[in-house]
């Protein structure tokens, strides 16, 4: 059973095109659809289930109608990762309610523990404690961000992906274990153009290059993209085993 996972969107909170810039990547966005990136988060299917990895999107149910995916997996609550469950936790009709497996982050985001709707938050996971779902197992993997931030380890028979967004690097914790389970495929946040530290909140092009020093993951996946580092990017290359993800990238892995 093939692993597939869809990048739907691969910005930042700014997105791309960001409103009222002029730089190059700003404007090659508005004439490219191809170019535009929505919030960073990815729709994973196995065994003919589908999770939703974030819901920034906030017209997440014209896109994913009800009936179209089991569960949410949440990296954390900041708005541009969960603003798409504000409505459709208001659906009616649609039987169960939609499980939201996610860090346990007392404050959540604004009302939506409080008025949770058809949205079940029970579904708290645990750092390193493996969980299954519908057969893929998931690991969660602390990372470094102004809120109570996990990225996840993918895993089926024969596959292992690695999502980690939104960091500033990783937890030393996190790396070692990333060394123990080598996963084929990284996709992680690298928001900035290679600076000579690490930002604050999420990473930049040396640091990830500086951890995949140390993991030595084949495929790196850059996501959480920038409107500044689109510009870099349209004017330099990347290493070999690095790419910049665009919206609608789809890794299958088997």
């Amino acid at each position: 059973m093939c692993l597939t996972i869809t990048l739907t969107g691969t910005g930042g909170a700014q997105l791309v095109p960001v409103f009222g810039c002029d730089c190059a990547a700003c404007r090659r966005a508005r004439l490219q659809e191809a170019h535009r990136r929505r919030p960073c988060s990815a729709a994973v299917k196995f065994n003919d289930a589908v999770t939703l990895l974030d819901a920034g999107i906030p017209h997440l149910l014209d896109d994913w109608p009800a009936g179209s995916f089991q569960q949410f997996l949440l990296t954390h609550y900041h708005m541009d990762h969960v603003q798409g469950l504000f409505p459709l936790r208001w659906g009616v009709g649609v039987g169960a309610t939609i499980p939201v497996y996610g860090p346990p982050d007392d404050a959540g985001c604004d009302d939506l523990f409080k008025h949770p709707g058809i949205l079940d938050f029970s579904r708290t996971v645990e750092p390193f404690v493996m969980f299954e779902l519908q057969g893929l197992r998931v690991t969660p993997l602390p990372l470094n961000h102004s809120k109570l931030t996990f990225g996840y380890l993918l895993e089926s028979a024969h596959s292992r992906v690695a999502w980690l967004s939104d960091t500033a690097g990783l937890p030393e914790k996190t790396v070692k274990f990333l060394l123990n389970n080598q996963p084929q495929v990284i996709v992680i946040d690298c928001s900035h153009a290679p600076r000579e530290a690490t930002p604050r909140n999420h990473s930049d092009l040396n640091t990830v290059i500086a951890l995949n020093k140390v993991i030595g993951c084949p495929q790196v996946i850059l996501t959480h993209i920038s409107h500044q580092f689109d510009v870099w990017l349209m004017e330099n290359p990347l290493p070999v085993g690095f790419e910049a993800g665009y919206d609608g990238m789809v890794l299958v892995l088997d």
